[in-house]
């Protein structure tokens, strides 16, 4: 598809946004909405197939993302997004880079409720924020057996009061590998599965 390789080649070399300029931006943003015109998927949420799984961020306008990054000795590294449609269940991951052996990671627990046919309410459970090497991480995967699993870790690692924990998330394009959402806070997401 046109549009999908035309967003593609925008967000190439950008980092998951840190390296985008303002005239960068507006390029992807409008490669965006090109692409959500030709959304595959009309009703994404309920696409449960097609919405499981891991995800990996490709783009964000998130400054709660892209913040972790301005932290002094801090480098952002990947940031992953791992759904599980049945249990209504998402758990985002951020690794996070800096002083050798102190590479951490920065993880919330949420859970789902549809509210339309591309939209869902999300609800913030539980955050885990820690040094991959005290909590033996090794990949998104699993980190996330051991959270099902009812592991507590050596990090931070508490509740989150779900009533004040929460926002809205759009899913505005959804095919087999490619996801857009549009969050409550005007940000903007772009994912890849696997």
């Amino acid at each position: 598809m046109i549009g999908k390789s035309t967003l593609l080649e925008a967000i190439a070399g950008k980092n998951r946004g840190l390296l985008a300029t303002e005239t960068d931006k507006q390029a992807i943003l409008a490669a965006i909405a090109q692409l959500e015109d030709y959304n595959p998927t009309p009703r994404p949420v309920e696409a449960t197939e097609l919405l499981n799984g891991d995800w990996r961020l490709l783009y964000t306008t998130s400054n709660g993302l892209l913040g972790f990054d301005k932290l002094p000795l801090i480098k952002l590294g990947q940031i992953y997004q791992s759904i599980r449609a049945n249990e209504a269940k998402v758990y985002n991951i951020a690794e996070l880079y800096g002083l050798p052996f102190v590479e951490g990671i920065v993880s919330v627990a949420a859970r789902f409720e549809v509210v339309s046919e591309k939209r869902v309410q999300v609800k913030f459970e539980r955050s885990i924020v820690g040094l991959q090497r005290l909590i033996n991480y090794e990949s998104p995967a699993d980190f996330i057996a051991q959270i099902e699993a009812g592991k507590k870790f050596v990090a931070a690692d508490f509740k989150l009061d779900s009533r004040e924990q929460q926002g809205w998330l759009d899913i505005t394009y959804l095919d087999s590998d490619l996801r857009i959402g549009r969050g409550n806070e005007g940000s903007v997401f772009v994912l890849t599965k696997g």
